[in-house]
């Protein structure tokens, strides 16, 4: 008789393992069958597993790939935003000592504004015109600031008078 209980239990325990295999290849099944549904949207399911598998180790590579160029592209784009935030202190740097500068340049004219003792006075414009135009005959002085003339560049056709009676003929 421990025979027959022996039998009877190897054959329950081989039971309970072939119902267990059973329920995990159901199991297996329905997941490869969702595996399928989310591979394919909108397709009817495959039933093959090996093509399920194969579907899915594609897509895996597949995506694989567009994480690779992604941080590639953002690798690209962090060295962009170090080169950009470089430049833009650079060019701040840069905007400062332009504007030290520029203060530095305003003072000196403050200072050379005043007015020395050697310049006519600007009460007397025309006497210092005929001056200026007596010595070089091709500048004008503009008076822009107190006591300092800044002569600008005639062309010798404005200043040249020979041809004068033929181009301006006299009114009489």
């Amino acid at each position: 008789m421990t025979s027959a209980i022996m039998f009877s239990s190897l054959a329950l325990s081989l039971s309970h393992a072939r119902a267990h295999s059973f329920s995990n290849c159901i199991v297996d099944f329905f997941r490869f069958m969702e595996l399928s549904v989310l591979l394919e949207p909108g397709r009817p399911p495959k039933t093959d597993k090996a093509a399920i598998l194969l579907d899915a180790a594609r897509l895996v590579t597949q995506l694989r790939g567009e994480a690779q160029k992604l941080t590639d592209s953002n690798t690209d784009l962090q060295e962009k935003i170090k080169e950009l935030k470089a430049e833009k202190n650079e060019l701040r740097d840069e905007k400062q000592r332009l504007k030290a500068e520029k203060e530095k340049l305003e003072q000196q004219l403050k200072t050379t504004n005043v007015q020395p003792g050697f310049l006519p006075s600007p009460a007397m414009p025309a006497a210092f015109a005929a001056q200026g135009q007596a010595a070089t005959n091709k500048f004008v002085p503009v008076i822009s600031y107190p006591g300092v003339a800044m002569w600008q560049f005639m062309p010798p056709a404005a200043v040249d008078t020979s041809q004068d009676h033929v181009l301006r003929p006299p009114v009489a």
